[in-house]
């Protein structure tokens, strides 16, 4: 159910839209995704976190959340308890930048482009930079909202690329959800005329990756928690940190706009 719920979100990418809206952006994002995942993953050594965790953790963080996470967990064979946390770790942080980022935004005087950039940069999942950058005003919603678009695209060629990676290391089997993904990516942009199909897709792709995460999820136990600790919460929040800063310095001081 889980890579066909990936394969699904493929239906709700627009091609045509987002590298009209991307290429701009596009080293921008190729560095700051690269860079988190990086960070993470030496992060995640220093804190002695299982190889797994610690790659969930990161790519959560780079791209766009539980999305990503359940684009990533199959390729790499990660367990149910070791995708509960991880997806804990972001959506309880997903739950304080609804409420954080609006009222930091006002404090530091962004505008609302720039605030739709850090949202779209900074905060996990797509829902809720859409959900934050709606509290902030209407241009926020829409640059934040194609913005992150960008940034989940790489979600294909990041889990190609690890997919790759780890057939290499264990000779396991290649990700061939993933080009359904784009595969349905590519039917969506140019076959418009049944976009009404396309969309009906995406929402029940949508409905059925949040019923097997929500499923995943309910499997995280008081047991669970205790064996692995508040390491992957401190991960998520160390690298949600940098990258929150970062972003902002960039936006504060003219270099990202």
């Amino acid at each position: 159910l889980l890579k066909l719920s990936v394969v699904g979100l493929g239906f709700g990418v627009n091609f045509a839209e987002v590298i009209e809206v991307g290429k701009s952006s596009l080293l921008l994002t190729l560095v700051s995704i690269t860079a988190t995942i990086v960070l993470g993953e030496l992060l995640g050594r220093a804190l002695r976190l299982p190889p797994n965790t610690r790659t969930l953790v990161s790519f959560g963080t780079a791209i766009c959340g539980g999305s990503a996470i359940a684009a990533m967990a199959p390729v790499i064979k990660a367990k149910d308890e070791e995708i509960a946390v991880s997806l804990a770790t972001v959506f309880s942080l997903n739950a304080l930048a609804l409420v954080l980022f609006p009222l930091l935004g006002h404090l530091f005087g962004l505008d609302q482009h720039q605030f739709g950039l850090w949202a779209a940069l900074a905060i996990h999942d797509t829902s809720s930079v859409v959900g934050a950058s709606a509290a902030y005003g209407a241009l926020a919603l829409s640059v934040g909202t194609t913005a992150k678009l960008t940034r989940a695209l790489w979600i294909a060629p990041c889990t190609l690329l690890a997919g790759l990676f780890k057939k290499s290391q264990e000779r396991s089997g290649f990700p061939f959800f993933i080009l359904g993904f784009i595969a349905a990516a590519f039917v969506n942009t140019w076959l418009p005329s049944l976009d009404w199909v396309w969309g009906g897709l995406y929402l029940l792709a949508k409905q059925t990756l949040v019923m097997t995460l929500f499923l995943v999820g309910a499997g995280l136990t008081r047991k669970v928690l205790k064996q692995v600790g508040l390491k992957p919460l401190l991960l998520g929040v160390m690298l949600w940190v940098v990258v929150s800063v970062t972003v902002l310095l960039l936006l504060l001081s003219g270099h990202l706009h």
